[in-house]
């Protein structure tokens, strides 16, 4: 069920504008956006530059929290059809011994499995066919955006077509989803903290003839001769990457002839493959300060860039657009301030700050190529996981600012800021996954027996954030309008790991807050309309 938006923006609130918003690039996440934005009732403009789809793929997977993610853009039944699940991630050193070892689950906590190969012009493929038949939605190809203009009450952008022709366009707010090249990022002129961690790598995309099996899905070989990536992408895709070594040149590298000799030790030749691509790129690691300047926002890779080696670049992009859509339309309605978007920066750059150094100190496992400084990494990472069998992934990044339920002296409260897990439900409809039978956008979740204590202003304040309110029951239990059944007992437990009666869930899926007793989840309620009227605290700066 795509999350939705009982509330519009009430009339004479704003100005006459050609959209409610103007995104900026129209990749996945900006495509992601887009549909959010209009399955809430927004006017959604999204100006492409290119005038036509990109064929070549660039992300080749994500997660299962990113999974989920997608899915609430109505796309999950099409997700299946175009990923594949990975198996595993490891890294060998040059003599074939495992140095890292992570299993994935075909089922995940979040309802997905742990990780997903994709080739990204299906995706995108999958997410423009979602937003043309969105009411609102409206994507233009072929418009590169050349101006920006903030106004009292809206924004202009001027967009010139492939023949120089300009236009203007007209929102309340901007989003620029447009890339590591970000004009909305230069326009604003956003300091830009860099770590200056990158290194050169050919990345090689191919097709193959026939299909074969690679256990695990993803390696890393730590070979200082030469490392090298080895990952799915998507249903009879797959890509390899090799570092440019010291003293190689670059030119060299960037050969076609080059990419077929270092393919053919895996069995891809011409005989077996379509080479689709293979071309040198530097990976970054950086992030803009700022993700909002009045009401132009950053989001994706005009906002960061990271380092590939945890596969978190466009999951961190989708992350972004998530965490800003609900916070857009609550102010597009009227329910909360435009301070509320400062939360947005607040949140997502720390966790981004969080991905970019976990994903450097990867990168400086991964990339060397001194055999001594080698041999010794092996040898300390064998010693450190000797008789260890596969370890599973880490679970979903938390929030730890922001909006959630907090503490006097300001801490979030355990389990605020965790991401909730998805489990299975039966409802009067059927069973399925929890976003599908209950419904996305803000949850009240309640233990069985639990007293709401829900009068009738609070009501009509859940009623205006189109709130879910939902009794969890056993799974034997017999559901009802508003209660579940808990196949497998994933929430009844996660309710008894927390001691809580009352779980308020963001549309994010990040928990705003837990409470148990009488009043639970009412308090609950009254702390978050509190917060919304007043907006959380100002950002504070990311540490660097």
């Amino acid at each position: 069920m795509p999350e939705t938006s009982p509330h519009k923006q009430p009339a004479g609130a704003g100005p006459e504008t050609d959209a409610d918003v103007i995104v900026v690039g129209n990749g996945p996440v900006g495509a992601t956006l887009g549909i959010l934005l209009a399955q809430r009732g927004r006017r959604t403009l999204v100006l492409e530059r290119r005038g036509r789809p990109y064929t070549l793929p660039r992300a080749t997977s994500f997660d299962g929290e990113t999974a989920r993610l997608l899915a609430g853009c109505g796309t999950g039944p099409g997700l299946g059809r175009i990923t594949e699940p990975a198996t595993g991630y490891q890294w060998h050193s040059a003599d074939g011994e495992v140095l890292l070892d992570i299993a994935f689950r075909a089922e995940g906590p979040y309802g997905w499995p742990d990780a997903s190969t994709v080739h990204q012009p299906a995706l995108e493929e999958l997410l423009a066919s979602r937003a043309a038949g969105l009411p609102g939605s409206t994507v233009v190809r072929g418009r590169q955006v050349v101006g920006i203009e903030e106004q009292d009450d809206r924004v202009v952008v001027t967009a010139e077509d492939e023949d120089g022709a300009a236009r203007t366009y007209t929102a309340r707010w901007v989003v620029g989803c447009d890339g590591a090249n970000s004009f909305v990022r230069d326009h604003l002129e956003v300091p830009v903290t860099d770590l200056g961690f990158s290194y050169e790598w050919l990345l090689c995309d191919v097709r193959l003839h026939e299909p074969r099996e690679f256990v695990p899905t993803n390696v890393q070989i730590c070979d200082p001769a030469r490392p090298t990536t080895l990952v799915g992408s998507g249903p009879g895709h797959r890509r390899w990457e090799f570092m440019r070594l010291p003293g190689e040149r670059a030119a060299d590298l960037n050969r076609e002839e080059t990419a077929w000799r270092l393919l053919a030790p895996y069995g891809v030749t011409p005989d077996t493959a379509t080479l689709l691509r293979s071309t040198t790129y530097i990976f970054q690691s950086r992030w803009a300060e700022r993700w909002r300047a009045g009401r132009v926002l950053l989001a994706g890779d005009a906002a960061h860039l990271m380092p590939p080696f945890a596969g978190q670049g466009m999951c961190s992009g989708i992350r972004d657009v998530v965490n800003l859509v609900w916070k857009l339309d609550l102010v597009a309605g009227g329910l909360a301030p435009e301070s509320l978007l400062d939360t947005y920066t607040e949140e997502r750059r720390a966790q981004v700050h969080r991905s970019i150094l976990s994903s450097v100190q990867l990168g400086r496992v991964i990339c060397v190529t001194d055999p001594s400084a080698a041999a010794e990494r092996d040898s300390t990472v064998l010693a450190g996981r000797r008789g260890r069998g596969p370890a599973l992934p880490d679970p979903a990044s938390p929030l730890r600012e922001g909006l959630l339920h907090r503490r006097a002296d300001g801490s979030p409260l355990s389990p605020a800021g965790e991401v909730v897990p998805q489990g299975r439900v039966r409802g009067p409809g059927g069973t399925g996954l929890f976003d599908d039978v209950v419904g996305r956008g803000f949850v009240l979740m309640l233990a069985e027996g639990a007293d709401a204590g829900l009068d009738a202003e609070r009501s009509a304040f859940l009623a205006d954030l189109g709130t879910h309110v939902v009794t969890l029951l056993p799974e034997d239990g017999t559901p009802q309008v508003m209660s579940v059944a808990d196949v497998g007992g994933v929430y009844r437990a996660f309710l008894a790991r927390h001691g809580a009666d009352a779980v308020l869930i963001r549309p994010d899926y990040h928990v705003y807050g837990a409470a148990s007793g009488l009043g639970a989840a009412a308090a609950l309620v009254d702390d978050l309309r509190a917060r919304l009227s007043s907006s959380a605290k100002a950002p504070t700066n990311c540490p660097t």
